[in-house]
């Protein structure tokens, strides 16, 4: 389970999806699939949550890890690789972003 700290030691990644309307659910699943069968068992995951907005035309995907290089490992692997094209299918564009945690409120 994600925890925002600025004491905690990891590497946030925020990836947005625009997804066209009627495919939201399809991305979800395709998402949620990576993540149990393979995201979260890689080495460096700690945790992440998926959102959605209201008009279903957004999905937004919080993921931490250990290290930068844990997650560009991942990112870089022949089975992601898999689930990346399946993602591309499934809507207009994504784009994994790689954040610190600045502050909290």
């Amino acid at each position: 389970m994600p925890s925002i700290s600025t004491t905690q030691p990891c590497q946030t990644v925020v990836t947005t999806f625009e997804v066209n309307p009627g495919q939201s659910q399809d991305l979800m699943h395709e998402i949620t699939r990576a993540y149990d069968e393979f995201i979260r068992h890689q080495d460096g995951f700690l945790g992440a949550g998926l959102h959605i907005n209201d008009a279903q035309t957004r999905i937004a995907n919080y993921a931490q890890w250990e290290r930068r290089e844990d997650f560009q490992s991942m990112l870089r692997s022949n089975q992601m690789q898999v689930y990346t094209r399946r993602f591309a299918k499934l809507c207009q564009r994504f784009e994994p972003v790689l954040y610190d945690v600045e502050a909290t409120y």
